[in-house]
């Protein structure tokens, strides 16, 4: 098993209030989770997968909880999740996953934002092509027998597993599966008593583009500024 491929992010930059955006994006991960699937964890995997989330960047209970209690109400806010496609500079496609209970607003802030930093927005299936949406987890390796763990997750859908870091250099386990068998190597990584770093679904390109340094700053550049807004959810790019 070898390192993974993992997209480029723009932790190159300055950063803005990461921790408050983080917050804000599993609030509404925990609005939508609590939606379709109810408040109790127990039997509602995908809210499970959310509070996983919460703990990893140590979001605090009080306000996971306050995040389900409105939720739960009936003036909860609906969102709903739209995928906005288009390219960066240099050709470079873009996948930009909103959470949002205004499309008309939010389509037109993600179109501001991409033509005012060298990109266009297109329709959809532009790019979509590009990516493949697959389920991705990521574990301490401490204490992990990699090689058992390899073996004991090809049998529940594992499509590839290997070595990365975090922002921090810090080493962690990568474990991809196509998003169908999600549940299948959640609950698998459960029974094995394997609590995630994170949980999360990912639209991994399928193939990258290389750019050289400047060209590369200037799409990193307009996702740093994609994230920044508050309907952003995630970002996904082909830059290697």
């Amino acid at each position: 098993m070898g390192r993974i491929f993992e997209v480029r992010k723009a932790t190159m930059f300055a950063r803005w209030n990461r921790m408050a955006k983080q917050f804000a994006r599993i609030a509404k991960d925990i609005n939508m989770s609590v939606k379709a699937g109810g408040p109790d964890p127990q039997s509602n995997p995908a809210l499970r997968r959310v509070l996983q989330n919460a703990r990893a960047v140590n979001m605090p209970k009080d306000k996971v909880e306050a995040a389900i209690k409105r939720a739960s109400g009936r003036d909860a806010t609906n969102y709903e999740t739209v995928i906005y496609e288009g390219y960066a500079p240099h050709g470079i496609p873009l996948l930009v996953e909103t959470a949002t209970d205004n499309p008309t607003r939010t389509v037109a802030t993600v179109r501001n934002i991409i033509s005012k930093n060298g990109g266009n927005l297109g329709t959809s299936g532009s790019v979509s092509f590009m990516f493949r949406k697959m389920g991705v987890f990521r574990l301490d390796p401490a204490g992990i027998d990699q090689d058992d763990l390899e073996l004991y997750l090809i049998d529940h859908g594992l499509d590839e597993m290997g070595e990365s870091t975090n922002d921090k250099g810090e080493p962690q386990i990568v474990i991809r599966c196509p998003f169908e068998d999600f549940g299948k190597v959640q609950e698998a990584l459960e029974a094995r008593k394997l609590t995630p770093l994170s949980a999360e679904h990912e639209y991994v390109p399928t193939a990258l583009t290389e750019l050289a340094e400047a060209q590369s700053t200037e799409v990193l550049t307009l996702v740093d500024k994609l994230e920044q807004e508050d309907d952003v959810q995630n970002v996904f790019h082909t830059l290697g």
